[in-house]
């Protein structure tokens, strides 16, 4: 961020409680995604919840508490189907421009009513 930008972030925070609050919560929430901190989920979870200025984001920890244990292995394992997702997004991207966004009903007519 440049220096401006960070001076009017500094600003905002400062205005709004609440917003000082989501900041810090979901700061907290990237470092555990980036150093694969898991660990430290229930933690979050728990401070997450206590927001409750938040409802939003209080929403979003408890729904991560229905798999707790998924989501935990998720921040705290180097492995991702990332890789894959992204050849799947790009068959899907292919698909849709070879038959066209109309789909099969459409296509099957052409085929049909061609001569």
């Amino acid at each position: 961020m440049t220096e401006s930008d960070q001076l009017q972030l500094k600003a905002a925070l400062a205005n709004c409680p609440e917003l000082e609050t989501l900041a810090r919560l979901v700061r907290a929430f990237a470092h555990m995604l980036t150093r694969l901190q898991g660990d430290q989920l229930p933690a979050w979870i728990e401070s997450a919840t206590a927001a409750t200025d938040l409802p939003s984001l209080s929403r979003f920890a408890q729904h991560l508490e229905r798999d707790l244990d998924a989501v935990i292995a998720g921040l705290s394992t180097p492995w991702n189907s990332g890789v894959v997702e992204g050849h799947v997004n790009r068959i899907k991207m292919l698909k849709r421009q070879i038959l066209g966004r109309a789909g099969f009903a459409l296509l099957r007519k052409r085929v049909l009513l061609a001569p």
